[in-house]
């Protein structure tokens, strides 16, 4: 019994040791110019628009998607782009949407005069939208009276 296991062990040995060979010698080399391969190519997700209307949302508690490219805003644990058009004292004069109430809260439920840091990077949950395909196939419905514009 000890014997063939030990046969068995060393075939086992034998035979991944030709498989890993083989696998060697399947290795294709990269294309010399990557810029001509399909990973170079810019994803249309990322060719925003400039600006338009507010979409409609798709379920409760859908974060609005932002209705403006946000391409270049830096959104840093020292600063917060965002913030220069929608807290609540710059919402008064430029006439952006002003931060929800909600994110004052932090995880605790205390409510600060500060946004949480827990809503502090706005791009994490609002997004700017696109008219493009998707690129993989749903079938999410929106909830009733949801999705409509």
């Amino acid at each position: 019994m000890i014997k063939n296991t030990k046969v068995l062990a060393l075939a086992g040995l034998l035979l991944s040791g030709m498989c890993s060979s083989a696998l060697a010698q399947d290795i294709h080399p990269v294309g010399k110019d990557i810029a001509s391969s399909p990973e170079s190519t810019a994803p249309a997700f990322h060719n925003q628009p400039k600006e338009s209307e507010l979409a409609a949302l798709s379920y409760v508690n859908q974060p609005p998607m932002v209705p403006h490219s946000t391409k270049n805003y830096q959104v840093t644990k020292n600063t917060n782009q965002c913030l220069n058009c929608h807290s609540v004292q710059a919402s008064r004069t430029t006439g952006a949407t002003r931060i929800s109430p909600t994110h004052f809260a932090s995880r605790d439920g205390v409510i600060s005069g500060e946004v949480s840091p827990r809503r502090y990077f706005c791009v994490q949950c609002h997004v700017s939208q696109s008219d493009v395909e998707p690129i993989i196939e749903n079938e999410f419905k929106p909830l009733p009276g949801y999705g409509d514009k």
